[in-house]
Formats: structure tokens, sequence, C-alpha cells
């Protein structure tokens, strides 16, 4: 008896203890560096053993990523001191890394020592391009005003990026784009541009033997990669932040470039081109990393995905639908709720994510599922309206006329009369839902979008179509299925007449 009451002891205090290993999640912006950095730090991390770990990829960019620290979605993810500078102090001058712990540490964020590489900013051309132009220095865009120019949009809107560049080197552009940093290189070697904008530890730029033209006038600040973190961390889980700070200063350019390189250019996983990291710097192998299925991949993203599609959708209905139904009643209403989610319809998707992170203190599935709900209104809310409107007065009247109430009248005549029109609005907001939630991704919540995302970083065709074709296939199984399911719901009468 006494050693069952133990044995039944020694369980409880191991459950105990297993649930109380404290959660750390690593965050990391969507390109690839970020990801490698993210995996190194999730490697050191689980090796002590005394926290659960996750690593949150592809979470957009630094405003994105920074809201999800600051709001504790996140706990850690490497940063830029010329984007912490540029971004989140907006400062003009060029503080040190003393003074971006000041600026932080009252909103509960640290900053690590560097780890030991600068990736900055710089422009580049092809080798043709700099003979044919006499291209070597910065100073030099400046007499080829007509240069086609492909820019990531991050670096055309932030002042450390074009605009302050073409305001020191008196650069007047006739033709400058944004594209998707990844892609601008693609562009570059097809000709279809002249000059793009580079992060001095790209991979692509020894593969495209570019010409990274001189800074002669010392625009650019440095860009040393750092640890942003929460400053709770440390008490929370001192092993795993005492693990993860081994990588500061142990990292150089030439690591860093390999390790890129691995990725963008061997078509490696993040995961190993970490432990090849790790291995290369601290001289530590922290294990094969985990050999990943691609069917397996699919099947999990799927999954998440149909989640996310089916419980934003289901909430759209149950809240569309009576929306329409009081929009019906009158024109006031009519115009306050279809202006309404008309309005919501027209916000910027990543303004939206943005905000509703900053909402919710959290990024993942809850701000992803209310901007999925939010987005999937409109249809079902303007056709539940439009069929309940376009029913014909004698039909009404014929129903009142009948003594039923304004309830069974609304249930058992105007909404089946209303069925084909609203269930047409639900298929619409399925099948638009299951290519808006790609967008999941962005902030952590997974599905079908963070292939395509990392396929789009990488240039890898193969990894788009993993989420890609997904996609397609899911949204003409929710449009056949919804066919299916008129069969059943809208009254034979009105569905031959349909």
């Amino acid at each position: 008896m006494r050693r069952t009451a133990a044995l039944l002891l020694w369980l409880l205090l191991g459950a105990a203890g297993a649930h109380a290993r404290p959660a750390v999640t690593i965050g990391s912006k969507a390109f690839a560096e970020s990801w490698i950095l993210g995996d190194a730090l999730a490697q050191l991390a689980r090796q002590t053993g005394s926290a659960e770990v996750e690593h949150r990829k592809n979470l957009g960019g630094t405003e994105i990523v920074y809201q999800a620290l600051k709001s504790g979605g996140i706990d850690i993810y490497p940063e830029y001191t010329g984007t912490i500078a540029e971004v989140l102090m907006k400062s003009r001058g060029r503080p040190s890394v003393a003074e971006m712990r000041a600026f932080l540490k009252p909103r509960g964020i640290g900053v690590s020592d560097s780890l030991g590489f600068n990736d900055g900013y710089a422009l580049a051309v092809l080798p043709g391009t700099q003979k044919k132009y006499g291209l070597y220095k910065l100073s030099d865009l400046a007499a080829h005003p007509d240069l086609r120019l492909a820019l990531s949009h991050e670096f055309i809107g932030r002042k450390d990026g074009f605009p302050g560049l073409a305001g020191v080197y008196g650069l007047h552009m006739r033709d400058v784009r944004g594209i998707q940093h990844d892609l601008a290189y693609g562009a570059l070697a097809n000709g279809e541009a002249d000059v793009m904008d580079i992060y001095t530890t790209d991979a692509q730029i020894a593969k495209l033997n570019l010409r990274v033209l001189e800074d002669d006038r010392g625009f650019f600040p440095r860009y040393d990669a750092v640890l942003l973190y929460r400053l709770e961390l440390p008490r929370r889980a001192p092993a795993v932040f005492a693990a993860m700070g081994r990588l500061a200063g142990h990292v150089d350019e030439a690591a860093m470039i390999r390790a890129n390189a691995a990725v963008v250019l061997g078509k490696r996983t993040s995961e190993d081109a970490a432990a090849a990291l790790l291995r290369d710097t601290l001289g530590q192998d922290t294990g094969a990393a985990p050999v990943s299925s691609v069917a397996r991949d699919i099947a999990r993203n799927t999954l998440t995905h149909m989640e996310l599609v089916a419980v934003s959708l289901l909430a759209a209905i149950l809240v569309g639908v009576p929306l329409g139904i009081l929009a019906a009643r009158s024109r006031f209403l009519a115009g306050l709720t279809l202006s309404g989610a008309g309005l919501l319809q027209t916000i910027p998707s990543l303004a939206l994510l943005a905000f509703l992170i900053a909402l919710f203190h959290r990024i993942g599935i809850v701000p992803s599922l209310v901007a999925l709900f939010l987005y999937s209104l409109l249809p079902i809310v303007r056709n539940t309206y439009t069929g309940l409107s376009t029913i014909p007065a004698n039909l009404s009247e014929a129903a009142e006329a009948l003594g039923l109430s304004p309830m069974a009248r609304l249930v058992r005549v105007l909404l089946p009369m209303a069925t084909p029109s609203i269930m047409a609005g639900i298929k619409t907001s399925a099948v638009i839902n299951v290519g808006t939630a790609t967008l999941a991704a962005l902030i952590g919540a997974g599905g079908l979008g963070n292939p395509i995302l990392q396929g789009i970083a990488l240039r890898d065709n193969n990894l788009i179509l993993q989420g890609a074709i997904p996609v397609a296939v899911l949204a003409l199984l929710v449009q056949g299925g919804f066919d299916l399911l008129d069969r059943v719901v809208i009254p034979r009468g009105l569905r031959l007449r349909s």
C-alpha cells in the first residue's frame, strides 16, 4: 500500500514537474537568415531540456514580429541594430547599443550583445551594368536617372532606405519598383532591372557575381545582428537564456553567408543550416536535424488551414446571417450594416493583422481567426439582405394573411425563400476564406501559407506548390461541398427555378 502511494506521489510529482517546464517561443522574420538564427536558438534552447521550445517562422516584417515580442506572443527574436534605430526608435541619429537598451527597457525588452556580424544594406549591379554605366560608387547613380531600380518594399519605405539614400546622393530615378527581395535577384538576372538593394550577407551576391556599389558618403548605418528578448525571460528560463546567449560574438559574416547559401542555394532546410552554423561557430553538435516529410508537412498544414477556415466561417455565418436579417428590416440598418461590412473588407490585410496583434497582445490563431471572420462577413451579410429584400411583396403579404407571427413568417416563409441567395453568399465567403487564410502564416498561425511564403523567399517553386496546390484543391472541394449542401438546404422548387 505504501509502495503504491509512493508510486502515485512520484507520478504526480513527475507530471507536475513536466508541466512546470516553462514555454519559450522564438520568433523570426520572413527570410532565410532569420529562420536559420531562430532555428539555431531553438536547438541551443532544446539542448538544455529545461523548457518547452517553439520556433515560429515567417512572422512578417519588423512591425509584426516586434508587436509579437511586446505582447508576449514570442520571447526572443534576431534583429539588427540599424532596424532598431530606424524602425523602433524612429531615431534620426545613430544611437549606441546602450541607448537602444535604455529605450527598450521601459517596454520590457532587452538587447543582447552583437552576434558578431553586420548584415547591412547596399545596392548592387551585374558586372555588365557596372561596365556599361561606369557604376562603382553610389554617387555614380545620380548621372543615370533612367536606370531601373528593383527594391524591397521595406527598403523603399524606410528613411534609412531609398528615401534617405536619394536625399543624400541626389538621386532622381524615374523607374523605382517595389518587389519582394528574393524575386529582385531573378529580375536582375533576367535583365528586367538594373539595380537592386541587397543585404550584405545574401548568398546570391557571390552566385550572381554582383558588384556592390561603394557607399562613398557613408549613408548606411551598421546593422549588427543582436537578439531582442523579453526582460523576464532570463528569470523565467535562465538555463535557456544562457544557452541562447552563447551565440553572441561567435557568428562572423563568412559563417552567416555559408549558412544562408546552404538554404537559399543548396536547398537545405533552415534546421540543417542552423545545426551546421552551430558546429561551425560553437563547435557544438546539436544532433541531426529532424527529417521532414513533405507528405506529413502538407497534411499538417492542410489540417491547420481547414481549422482556420471552418472556425472563422462558422462564426461569420452565425453573425452575418442575423446582421443580414436586421439589414432587411429598415433602410437605416441596411446602410449601417452593409457599409460597416464593406469598410472592413477594404482594410489591407497586413494592416489588419498588425492591429489585431496589438489589440489581443498575441500572435497566432486568435488574431488570424478574427481577421478571417471579418473578411468573411460581407458576402454573407449582403446576400442575406438581398435574398430577403427581393422576395415578391405578394408572397410576404400572403404569409401575413395566414396569421403567422413575425418570427414564424421569417422562419417558415422568408428565410426558406431567401435560401438560394444566402447559400450563395456563404459559398462565396468560404472559397474566398480558403485563399485568404494563407495570410495567417504571416503571424505564426501556420497553414498552407507557410510553404508559400518560404517558397517565395527561397524562389523554390516546389515549396510554393506544396502550399498552392492544396489551397486550390481545398477551394474546389469547398465549392463542391456547398453545391451538394444546396441540394439539402434549398427547397426543391427554388432549387429547380434557380
